[in-house]
């Protein structure tokens, strides 16, 4: 009941702030006014629960997911390999942290045009997700690399252990937490950056294209509609990976 609580009161007040806000623009502006600058939830859900019964709402949803959860698999694979590698050779590291730390660094709207050049429209999103999840991965991993216990690692080579001994029997069960901490914050930087890819580059079927759609007819409720599509499709997934990650690591992940 207390955890019910917790949800509804968080919930309930700032929608009671949105209808508040939505009254007094609308006071200001008229009604028509009103709903084109800031529509109340009631009109928000109206058109949200419309745009559920229709099959191109599920077309989109679907291959917005699709393209996010690929991207984040490649970001996560790709990520991965480059930690072992650069944490086993030096020499790697030095030519990939330079790389690393450029998509780091450099704005998502930048990439997003530069792959728009190379790769198909349909594939951007995709290729977007994984360039963002790789940095978080990598560092996850490589900084777990580094941390490994070195009285275990001088164990195994007292008790000569084979490599494949060593990685399953050491270096995973430590990288656990690393990875699983990893994962769980790349969703979200996985959905955002895929989502916005789509806005620019506009798929044929793709929330981010019906986002971009509403603001140029000026749909409003309707962009507000698929900006909670959004928001809840993102905040789902992650509450699954952390439950689906959470029990598979024990309880590494917070």
């Amino acid at each position: 009941m207390k955890r019910l609580l917790y949800v509804l009161l968080p919930l309930i007040f700032w929608l009671g702030v949105w209808q508040i806000g939505s009254v007094l623009v609308s006071l200001t502006a008229g009604t028509r006014g009103g709903e084109l600058l800031l529509p109340g939830p009631a009109v928000v859900l109206e058109v949200l629960v419309r745009l559920i019964g229709t099959a191109a709402f599920w077309r989109s949803v679907f291959a917005t997911l699709g393209r996010v959860l690929v991207g984040l698999l490649a970001g996560v694979v790709l990520g991965s390999v480059l930690a072992g590698l650069t944490c086993a050779f030096s020499w790697f590291d030095v030519l990939v942290s330079p790389f690393i730390r450029v998509v780091r660094a450099a704005p998502v709207a930048s990439f997003i045009l530069l792959v728009l050049l190379w790769v198909g429209r349909d594939r951007v999103p995709a290729v977007i997700s994984a360039l963002m999840v790789l940095p978080v991965v990598w560092g996850n991993l490589a900084r777990g690399i580094r941390e490994t216990d070195p009285r275990l690692l001088e164990l195994a080579r007292a008790y000569r252990f084979s490599s494949w001994k060593v990685l399953v029997l050491i270096y995973l069960p430590s990288l656990r937490p690393y990875f699983l901490s990893g994962l769980t914050t790349s969703i979200g930087l996985a959905w955002k950056s895929g989502v916005a890819a789509e806005v620019l580059c506009l798929p044929k079927r793709a929330i981010g294209s019906r986002i971009y759609n509403t603001k140029l007819y000026l749909e409003v409720p309707e962009l507000f509609a698929w900006t909670a599509v959004t928001v809840a499709l993102s905040l789902a997934l992650e509450y699954f990976l952390r439950r689906g990650v959470g029990r598979f690591g024990k309880g590494a992940v917070p």
